[in-house]
């Protein structure tokens, strides 16, 4: 099985999206030991942001070729996304214009756009320095986990899991709490999937 780990927080070792997305990668391999992981550190090595390019050979164009096979060759993709001002990085979103390719990801028809990547699993570490969960007042100002459910979902991923820690910025107290129930919750969605 082939998982594609992706972390795009520019915070490194202080992340707190880098330290779940982690965890999840290190229980899936504990209930599958021959996984195949390929990395890809976002902040580390940013992407150049979409535009057209001249052709194929051009170092952009085969850059975003690359991502895309990465994608394509994943069955398990896992996310490490902070909420950065309401939404995500902006490293994440050049790697998701680089996979959201029409004829590729998705297809137009007659009847609306159709998604051509639905067989993929889907698990995002989303970590928030306030809280902006659906029972929060922040809620209406959440356009992180909206964004990302769009973007998986117009190629054809409904269902997409979410880890999430919040309140990480409150207080140190607010932080360890925080990732101890997101670490709690890892364990129990790499088995109710195995």
């Amino acid at each position: 099985m082939k998982l594609l780990h992706i972390d795009s927080s520019a915070l490194g070792v202080h992340s707190v999206s880098r330290q779940l997305s982690a965890d999840i990668v290190a229980e899936l391999r504990r209930h599958a030991p021959g996984l195949d992981v390929t990395y890809r550190d976002l902040a580390a090595q940013p992407l150049p942001h979409w535009a057209p390019v001249a052709d194929a050979s051009d170092p952009a164009a085969m850059l975003g070729s690359q991502m895309l096979e990465e994608f394509l060759a994943a069955e398990t993709i896992v996310i490490g996304a902070p909420m950065y001002n309401f939404g995500i990085s902006s490293q994440l979103k050049a790697w998701i214009d680089r996979i959201l390719v029409a004829g590729k990801t998705f297809r137009y028809t007659a009847s609306g756009p159709v998604g051509l990547a639905g067989a993929k699993r889907v698990i995002v570490a989303s970590s928030r320095g306030g809280y902006y969960g659906q029972d929060t007042a922040g809620a209406a100002m959440d356009f992180q986990e909206p964004y990302l459910r769009t973007a998986f979902g117009f190629i054809g991923i409904g269902a997409i899991e979410f880890v999430r820690a919040e309140g990480v910025a409150m207080s140190d107290e607010h932080k360890v709490a925080a990732l101890k129930a997101a670490r709690s919750s890892i364990a129990t969605l790499v088995a109710e999937a195995a």
